[in-house]
């Protein structure tokens, strides 16, 4: 009789066949930078996740810089908003300050960016408005922009997730025509109109004031399509493919895995992050071990990266902290 259980009989046989580990060098941790003074903002649907200005910064970095997370993805809240979001391209805008912050104090830590609008326009979108809908070809001259100010701030990568087609072409060749030839950017390849990113509009600011993101986000029904976007990625010249959200996308995620060479990334976003720190408050789950779990099947899924708020939990359950 064949018995698979033979070698599931201890920990340490366990230990020798497991296929897939998680470790803290899969990890970046996303973090919200607001403009002002003294700001330490709780995120309510975000438990243990805030809102920063850059003078409160740095007790966060020394954490996670002395947890030996590698990486961490910024996100800007302006002070001030338009209907083209023109602070994503101020030299003096607060991102810009948080990355030439963040490459002078913390030399090490690898800095990645959110390349969007949706947190400094007016209306919530992700680029120019015409006719009650994104102008994807207007909205590419300001990503060029954008990026350009990003990467002269000393940003180690860029990542756009506005879903715009063409983005990352109109990225590649203005950051090619600046002398940057070197800085990757990891696409927002799949990107879905999911319901699962309610929590992160409340730490980003970025609710749209009227309509919905479907016109050039994702259909959640879509599977094929998944592969035309990311085929486009590719071609255009992404370094790193991604897939967000995770959980309710990991056949996608394998799919990717299994079709390009490059490192495929995913999105545990914020929706599925504040599910498990509700059921766990209440209670319901042991939220250290589906958090774990739900985790280590992104990575069975494919994902070579994860971008996580659970980064800092991860890193201390795996370092023992």
């Amino acid at each position: 009789m064949n018995r698979t259980r033979r070698l599931r009989k201890s920990e340490g046989i366990r230990r020798l066949v497991r296929e897939n580990q998680l470790t803290v060098d899969d990890l970046i941790y996303p973090l919200f930078i607001e403009e002002g003074e003294n700001i330490e903002k709780d995120i309510v649907s975000m438990p243990g996740i805030k809102r920063f200005s850059l003078d409160r910064l740095s007790s966060e970095l020394d954490e996670v810089v002395s947890l030996n997370i590698p990486a961490v993805l910024l996100f800007g809240i302006p002070s001030s908003k338009d209907g083209e979001g023109s602070e994503t391209w101020n030299d003096q805008g607060i991102l810009q300050r948080t990355i030439r912050f963040v490459k002078k104090h913390y030399p090490n830590l690898y800095v990645i960016t959110d390349v969007c609008f949706c947190e400094y326009t007016d209306h919530g979108h992700c680029g120019v408005m015409h006719n009650n809908d994104v102008d994807n070809d207007a909205t590419l001259v300001n990503i060029a922009k954008q990026v350009i100010s990003h990467a002269k701030a000393g940003a180690d990568m860029v990542a756009p997730s506005g879903m715009m087609d063409g983005a990352i072409q109109a990225m590649r060749e203005a950051l090619d025509a600046t002398g940057f030839y070197d800085l990757p950017i990891m696409g927002y390849s799949v990107k879905y109109a999911s319901a699962f990113y309610g929590p992160f509009r409340e730490a980003a600011d970025s609710t749209p004031s009227f309509g919905d993101r479907k016109t050039y986000q994702m259909d959640p029904a879509n599977r094929d399509e998944a592969f035309r976007e990311a085929a486009f990625d590719d071609q255009e010249g992404a370094d790193i493919l991604m897939v967000k959200p995770a959980l309710s996308y990991l056949d996608v995620v394998r799919d990717l895995k299994n079709t390009y060479d490059r490192p495929i990334a995913c999105y545990n976003v914020s929706g599925e992050y504040a599910m498990i720190k509700a059921a766990a408050a209440k209670g319901w789950i042991d939220g250290e071990r589906v958090m774990m779990e739900s985790l280590l099947s992104m990575k069975r899924a494919g994902a070579d990266i994860i971008i996580t708020y659970f980064a800092k939990e991860v890193a201390r359950i795996l370092s023992n902290k």
